[in-house]
C-alpha cells in the first residue's frame, strides 16, 4: 500500500518523541560501531568518513574512533549552514557515540574467527541497518552522509546512490593499503550498506519527524 492509499489522518507526519529519539540513537550507533567492529577484525574498509578513518587506523594504529572523530570535524560548518543547529546538534551527538562505541566493542565483543565475506556483508548490514534509523530520526554520521543527505533533500537525488558513488572512490584509494581481495570483499560490504538506505530511505516511505 502507498502512503497516498492511506486515509487522511495517517498521511500526517508522527513525531517522535523525545525518548525515541534516544533510543533510536543509542541502538543506531551500536549498531554501526558492532559493524566496524567486524570491518577492523576483519581488516575490511566501508566508505565515507567511517572508510577514511579505518584507512588511518591501519596505516598508523591508531584507534579508529580517533580518527572517525577527528576528520568529521570540518563537515560540521555544512550541517550548521543546510540542515541546522538540531541536526547538527543530534549528528555531533552520534559521531561522538559511534567513536566512543567502536573503541568499546572491541572489547565487548571478541571474536576468534570471523569469515571475511561473512564481516563483509554482515558489517555493512549492521552499518546500513544503524545508518537507517539515524536517518529517519534526523541525525547523520557526519561527512558524506551530510552531503548525501543535502542533495536528496535539495536535488531529490538519492542519499544511498550519491553516497554509493564517493564510497567507490574511496574504495579505489584503500588499494595502496589493504591487498585487493579485502578491497573486493569490502566493496561487497559497501554495496551491501548502501542498497540498504537506497532501499528503504525513500521520500514517502517513512512519515515519522524528529
Amino acid at each position: 500500500m502507498r502512503v497516498e492509499d492511506l486515509p487522511d489522518d495517517l498521511h500526517k507526519p508522527y513525531p517522535h518523541k523525545p525518548h525515541e529519539d534516544v533510543m533510536a540513537m543509542l541502538l543506531g550507533t551500536l549498531f554501526v560501531a558492532l559493524g566496524v567492529t567486524f570491518y577492523t577484525q576483519a581488516v575490511l574498509l566501508t566508505g565515507s568518513t567511517a572508510g577514511m578513518a579505518l584507512l588511518l587506523n591501519y596505516a598508523t594504529g591508531w584507534g579508529f574512533g580517533v580518527w572517525f572523530f577527528a576528520i568529521n570535524l570540518p563537515f560540521y560548518y555544512l550541517a550548521i549552514k543546510r540542515m541546522g543547529w538540531s541536526f547538527t546538534l543530534r549528528t555531533f551527538a552520534a559521531i561522538g557515540l559511534v567513536s566512543l562505541f567502536a573503541e568499546l566493542t572491541q572489547h565487548w565483543v571478541r571474536f576468534e574467527a570471523v569469515p571475511t565475506l561473512y564481516a563483509a556483508i554482515m558489517g555493512g548490514a549492521l552499518m546500513g541497518i544503524g545508518m537507517l534509523m539515524l536517518f529517519r530520526h534526523r541525525t547523520s554520521l557526519g561527512g558524506i552522509n551530510i552531503l548525501a543527505l543535502y542533495l536528496q533533500d535539495r536535488h531529490g537525488l538519492r542519499a544511498g546512490y550519491v553516497q554509493l558513488g564517493i564510497d567507490g572512490l574511496i574504495l579505489l584509494a584503500a588499494l595502496t593499503q589493504l591487498p585487493l581481495d579485502r578491497v573486493g570483499y569490502s566493496v561487497l560490504g559497501a554495496l551491501t550498506l548502501n542498497l540498504i538506505i537506497a532501499l528503504n530511505h525513500k521520500p514517502g516511505r517513512y512519515i515519522g519527524v524528529s
